[in-house]
This record gives structure tokens, C-alpha cells and sequence, in this order.
């Protein structure tokens, strides 16, 4: 018996087209994907949504929200086992990630996207879009977490990073790999994620800044957090996680206003921990009361701070969320 798969989209990349008089990549007033019932109709029974249509530099939290409420909504009207969302890759993985930690659902959500638009030569949006169908179709599926589906890949929503600017394998899981292969007659799950977390979020209310430490950097730029009444900071650290020693005040400053201050590495793999006892060192930052995201990079750091500090019920334990 064929599943019945949600099928969502919101935009991006797979949605557009190469302009012939300007040369640009730009959205087409009719989604091409929607040409393509057919293709999936042979693996699923697809009810098919156009939540919104925009690029993905244009996606906000906000949006996420509205798209995991359109979610909860739907399944609610019908009966779904499986999800697919049709997403830009610039922040595809924030969407993801957004919607591991606020969905709870045993039956599988699949991001797909492109890198070629629809009318480039190897365009690949049709192709990743039959194995997400396939994938989110898969009993192996269920229950592990949103996942993302791109070039014969699966990976989790809470590893998963754009690598490359252009490349069709762009998304990695840095030093954790895929979770499993798709192949033109299965699909192969090797490994699970080890645990699942979920936060009730109904609006996002505060504000999370991001910065990217670099050598020589001056404490002005953080302290605009301050000044403009940020409720969180997540600052992506050197190496293990250290700082220049001219940022200790302003670090000092936030967490005496009770302002979280999360770090995580700037290096593409390892973790940060509290390791050096120096001026800015990672030692001296956990003594200070800075917390360690492990493993997590800047741009899901600062959605999960986010989606923590606006939680519906009591004030989230901050240190214990990201442990």
C-alpha cells in the first residue's frame, strides 16, 4: 500500500530558473517541481502544499515557525506518514535543525534542495526530490530525527552543513558522515542519532546575535548585543574555543546582565572545550560562566539558544540545553 507523503515547498534553488535575457538565477512564477506528480505518484500518494516561495536567504526564523505550524496542522487533517519540504540550500540546514527541536513526530520530515536550477544542464532538483519522496516513504526512517536528502545522501539535521558554494555534494556531516545511502533500489541506514531534544516554542520573542571571532578583535562589536537589547550571544571561538583577550570585558559585562554567552569553534571539525588556562582561554571563558555548544556550529548554536530562551514554560536551563 502506497504512503501518503506531505509534500511542502517553500522556494529556493530547485524552484528556479536560468533568465535566457539576464543570465540570473531567479524564481519562476509557477514552481516546475509541480510538473512533477507523476514521477513521485509512482512511489507515494503526495498531498502537496506551497507553504511559501522565496529564496532561501530570505527564510527567518519566523518562517520556520510558520512552516512547523503548518506541519502540526496538517497531520492533524490528515492522515500523513511521511513529510518532504522542498527548501534554498543557503539555509536549508537551519530549517532542519529548526524543526528537530520543535517537532516530536515518530514519522519521518525530509529536506531536499538543488544546486542547479531547473533549466541548468545536470540540474539535480527533480533527482533529489524522488529519493527525499523515497526516503520519507521508508519504514528505516522513522524516528530518526529530521533529515536532510541530498546526492544519493542522508544525513541528520543536527550534523548536516553546506561545504561548497556550487558543488552538487555539498552537504557533508563533518566527522560524523551520512546516516545512510540511498541507492536506485533501497535505502541503507548505518547508524542513528543517539538522542532526540524538543522545545514547545508558539513565537520567537527574543533576539540571539552571532559573532565570528578573528584575530585582533576589539569588544565594540559584541557590546552592540548590549546596546541593542540582545537576550543571547553565541560566539563562534578559535580553535578549542579562545578568544582575543580584548573581548574578556564585553564577555564579563553580558554575563553579569545575565545575558548568555554560548561558544562553539570556528574549525569545520572538533569541538570546543574549556581547555586553555590563558587571557581568553577556553578554560578561563567555563570559569567565567561561558557554556560549550558541543559540536554544533555558529548558525544552529544560535537557532537552538533561540528556540531555548523563547520556550512556553519556565526559563530553560541554558547550560544543561547544550550539554
Amino acid at each position: 500500500m502506497k504512503k501518503t507523503i506531505l509534500l511542502i515547498h517553500t522556494g529556493g534553488t530547485i524552484s528556479m530558473h536560468v533568465s535566457q535575457e539576464s543570465g540570473a538565477v531567479v524564481p519562476d512564477v509557477i514552481n516546475p517541481l509541480t510538473k512533477e506528480s507523476k514521477k513521485l505518484e509512482s512511489i507515494a500518494h503526495i498531498i502537496e502544499i506551497e507553504a511559501f516561495n522565496l529564496p532561501s536567504p530570505h527564510i527567518t526564523p519566523q518562517k520556520m515557525l510558520d512552516l512547523r505550524d503548518l506541519i502540526l496542522h496538517t497531520i492533524k487533517e490528515s492522515r500523513i506518514d511521511g513529510i518532504v519540504i522542498t527548501h534554498g540550500t543557503d539555509t536549508l540546514e537551519e530549517t532542519a535543525y529548526f524543526l528537530e527541536l520543535t517537532t516530536k513526530l515518530e514519522i519521518p520530515i525530509v529536506l531536499t534542495g538543488a544546486m542547479r536550477s531547473s533549466n541548468e544542464l545536470g540540474a539535480d532538483g527533480v533527482y533529489n526530490l524522488v529519493e527525499a519522496v523515497r526516503v520519507a516513504s521508508s519504514e528505516d526512517a522513522k524516528n530518526k530525527g529530521v533529515l536532510v536528502v541530498m546526492n544519493d545522501e542522508v544525513h541528520s539535521a543536527v550534523n548536516v552543513t553546506k561545504t561548497s558554494t556550487s558543488s552538487v555534494s555539498t552537504f557533508q556531516s563533518p566527522q560524523y558522515g551520512p546516516l545512510g545511502l540511498v541507492t536506485k533500489t533501497m535505502i541503507h541506514f548505518h547508524q542513528s542519532p543517539m538522542k532526540r531534544e524538543y522545545v514547545e516554542v508558539s513565537k520567537l520573542d527574543k533576539k540571539v546575535a552571532l559573532f565570528k571571532v578573528y584575530a585582533g578583535m576589539d569588544a565594540d562589536l559584541i557590546h552592540a548585543a548590549i546596546d541593542y537589547h540582545y537576550d543571547g550571544v553565541v560566539l563562534e571561538g578559535l580553535g578549542q574555543g579562545n578568544i582575543p583577550p580584548e573581548v574578556l570585558p564585553v564577555i564579563e559585562e553580558l554575563i553579569k546582565l545575565h545575558i548568555p554567552v554560548v561558544l562553539v569553534s570556528r574549525c569545520f571539525n572538533g569541538i570546543a572545550q574549556g581547555v586553555y588556562g590563558y587571557q581568553g582561554g577556553g578554560k578561563m571563558l567555563e570559569d567565567m560562566g561561558v557554556i560549550f555548544a558541543l559540536g554544533l556550529n555558529g548558525q544552529k548554536a544560535r537557532l537552538k539558544l533561540l528556540i531555548g530562551l523563547n520556550q512556553v514554560d519556565e526559563p530553560i536551563d541554558v547550560k544543561k540545553f547544550f550539554v
